[in-house]
């Protein structure tokens, strides 16, 4: 009988219910594993995962039954979110939420203000809408700016970004301003709230109690965003705060520690992060089990919002503040500081250090490692990856300079060469410039999780991410194996992809992978002397990668330029694109700023603080503090940058004259990309340039004549001028120092 049961359980595996293809990549994606993570539980290749995903295939027993166990578990984490409905406008004309009726002139201000005593409702009877006409009106065109959908479906622009969750009905933040005596909670979609708060714990207060505001995590073992409190120069004066810092707070960051509200939060028993009372301060209390108490404000009249990636957002309108920040938000992750942060932010976010284990012997949970995450503790870096002053280095003398040989330097492009005759000749300098270059890099790609381990005489494996000393310097460019044939180049019209410069390697230096393995797809052998290898590894920034993606994509979209465009649409639909939606256009550079500020911050430097050479600083304290995963990444899109240009000179007998980082310029006898790039058919070069919006592909920069080009190198004496640095709208203000 038990056989017949057997049997009978067998069968019911072979059918057991699964959610639709794309359902099946929605909660892998919501709980941030990789299709390697589930291949590897369910003891399959990955193929047979993204196939699954893909319906091109259906799982089998005895896998089938394990994975529809898994999607189950994920559903019930992630319940599926009714679809949105296809939206005309970009901009609403009308908040999300209904207001409520404008109350007369008689009506004491009082009354708009949440009730207190023994008396008062409970929680949220202050969060009435005020009146339509107390919402200014967004300065931009609520016209739409484009007619086809966007092929991802993100958050709409104009969309609160509490999704369903109640707890956060109001979204991730809101604009704090005063107007006429009354204090305004601007928040995401149109909706206004009364503040009924008189000083910054009181406000505090309000927002965890009354105000509803945060995000739900991005990850199943991470934490909910704490809310954010934007607080502009009117609510600041409201606050007992100055509307700017003077010189010596700005130098320092941060209010003095006698500041009187410093002073008012710690009778409240609030507390300051190290960071301080700054631009943006993080007001919490110690957490009591699995509640936190914690709110962070934005101070832009502080510099808070770096006119570099955010523009002029700091001096918009409360509202359209709202729906800016909002925006970025829902699609990327609400701001924790710079955009730097939020992109060394957004990794921890989706691969938090730890989880709660399965219940033990006594039914309880305990925190564990989480596999794929950098853990809770920082690891040391190998010596050659350490920067100049890093206590790894304490025993070098002091002046003591590094040869390749004792430093990984791997480093975005900033290369350039005198123009040949035969460009001379061409009337146009054309500028392609990488879309998201650096976020193209990290797709996909094999990092370190742990700490390193040294090796003699390694045999390379371009599978394992580390550093390698081996010499490349008899990789020679004029030959070189594409599609696996040999294949003659002029090797002097091109940089060599193994130093920034474009130098070729006199002898054994410090490589990342991407870049030894790039030698060896060109043909060459390669014989490591030494190197820090991590046998622990796999795709950290796939997630982060496919986060920020969505992301920019969405956004593109929202402004009239899509991912599937022919390359001449594609050109005509990029042209002015930031004047559709000149907020959204700020998003797009938020987004922009974060892919390379989150990479930068794996080698943060000291900042001050009475640092000295040989002495650890704060930066080194996080896991996240990486610089092997920086140089792998620079590494990987530097290589990616140079695969291309290989290709396309194969391809064309034309060199590029400047790169700089993602930026190319090319001679051509026409001002188009499309009059140098090898398109046929409407097909471009198969691993060449090819112009669209994904990261990875290309776009215009810019371009300028041939005579601009030498006259700029004439007037500087620099005939190896870096153009690429220019060629957008051609305005050269000082002589090139590469700096």
């Amino acid at each position: 009988m038990s056989e017949l049961f057997d049997a009978v359980d067998a069968l019911i595996a072979s059918r057991s219910p699964l959610p639709p293809p794309a359902e099946r990549k929605r909660l892998r994606q919501a709980h941030g594993l990789t299709l390697d993570e589930v291949a590897a539980a369910l003891q399959v290749r990955r193929a047979t995962v993204s196939g699954w995903e893909a319906g091109k295939t259906e799982p089998r027993p005895p896998e089938r039954d394990a994975y529809a166990r898994m999607l189950k578990q994920l559903a019930q984490l992630y319940p599926a979110v009714a679809p949105v409905p296809p939206e005309d406008t970009a901009i609403p004309e009308t908040p999300a939420v209904p207001a409520a009726p404008a109350p007369s002139a008689a009506e004491p201000a009082q009354a708009r203000t949440a009730p207190t005593g023994p008396a008062a409702k409970p929680a949220n009877t202050a969060l009435r809408p005020v009146a339509p006409a107390a919402v200014p009106r967004p300065a931009v065109s609520t016209r739409s700016t484009s007619r086809r959908p966007a092929a991802k479906r993100a958050a709409p622009a104009s969309a609160p970004a509490g999704g369903a969750d109640p707890r956060f009905e109001n979204g991730p933040l809101a604009v704090v301003d005063v107007a006429d005596g009354q204090v305004l909670a601007y928040c995401v979609g149109g909706l206004v709230l009364d503040v009924p708060a008189k000083s910054i714990p009181a406000l505090v207060e309000w927002t965890l109690r009354e105000g509803r505001f945060g995000q739900p995590k991005l990850s199943g073992p991470g934490k909910d965003a704490d809310p954010l409190i934007v607080l502009t120069g009117a609510a600041c004066e409201h606050y007992g705060l100055p509307v700017t810092l003077t010189q010596q707070e700005r130098l320092a960051g941060r209010l003095p520690e006698g500041h009187k509200v410093i002073k008012q939060l710690t009778r409240a028993n609030w507390q300051l992060t190290k960071r301080g009372f700054g631009p943006w301060a993080r007001i919490y209390r110690p957490a009591q089990g699995s509640e936190r108490a914690c709110v962070q404000l934005c101070i832009p009249s502080w510099d808070a919002l770096d006119t570099r990636h955010w523009a002029d957002a700091g001096q918009l309108p409360p509202a359209d503040l709202a729906r800016l920040m909002g925006t970025y938000a829902a699609r990327v992750m609400t701001p924790r500081g710079s955009t730097a942060v939020t992109g060394l932010e957004l990794m921890t976010a989706l691969h938090p250090p730890t989880r709660a284990s399965e219940p033990d012997a006594k039914g309880k949970r305990h925190s564990e490692h989480n596999p794929g995450s950098l853990g809770k503790d920082p690891v040391d870096c190998a010596p050659c990856e350490a920067p100049d002053g890093h206590p790894l280095l304490a025993d070098l003398p002091r002046f003591h300079q590094r040869t390749p040989a004792e430093v990984l330097v791997e480093e975005a492009y900033d290369w350039a060469r005198p123009l040949t005759d035969a460009e001379c000749l061409c009337p146009h300098l054309v500028g392609i410039d990488v879309n998201m270059a650096f976020a193209a890099g990290a797709n996909g790609l094999n990092v370190g999780l742990g700490a390193p381990t040294h090796v003699k005489s390694p045999v390379f494996d371009p599978k394992l991410p580390g550093s390698w000393l081996v010499d490349l310097s008899h990789v020679d460019l004029s030959r070189v194996k594409l599609a696996k044939q040999w294949t003659d180049l002029d090797g002097e019209l091109l940089p060599s992809p193994f130093t920034p410069k474009g130098e070729r390697p006199q002898g054994p230096a410090w490589y990342a992978t991407p870049t030894v393995a790039y030698a060896v797809e060109l043909g060459y052998d390669v014989r490591p002397v030494e190197a820090y290898v991590r046998y622990d590894n796999g795709r950290y920034l796939d997630a982060w990668y496919n986060r920020l993606r969505d992301a920019y994509l969405a956004t593109m979209a929202d402004l009239g330029v899509y991912a599937d465009m022919p390359p001449d649409e594609f050109l005509a639909a990029m042209d002015g694109y930031r004047q559709r939606d000149p907020q959204l256009a700020i998003v797009v550079s938020a987004i922009k700023a974060t892919v390379k500020g989150g990479i930068g911050k794996l080698r943060e430097r000291p900042r001050g603080e009475g640092w000295k050479p040989g002495q650890p600083w704060r930066a080194l304290a996080r896991p996240t503090w990486r610089p092997d995963i920086r140089a792998a990444v620079i590494s990987r899109t530097r290589i990616n940058m140079h695969r291309k240009i290989v290709r396309h000179a194969a391809f064309t007998g034309q060199y590029p004259v400047a790169i700089l980082s993602d930026c190319a310029v090319y001679a051509s006898d026409g001002p188009s990309p499309l009059d140098f790039l090898p398109y046929r058919d409407g097909k471009p070069l198969p691993g060449g340039f090819k112009l669209g919006l994904n990261p990875g592909l290309v776009k215009h920069e810019g371009t300028q004549s041939v005579l601009w080009g030498e006259g700029v190198r004439e007037q500087f004496n620099a005939p190896e001028l870096n153009l690429a640095r220019y060629i957008k709208d051609g305005t050269v203000t000082a002589q090139d120092t590469g700096e």
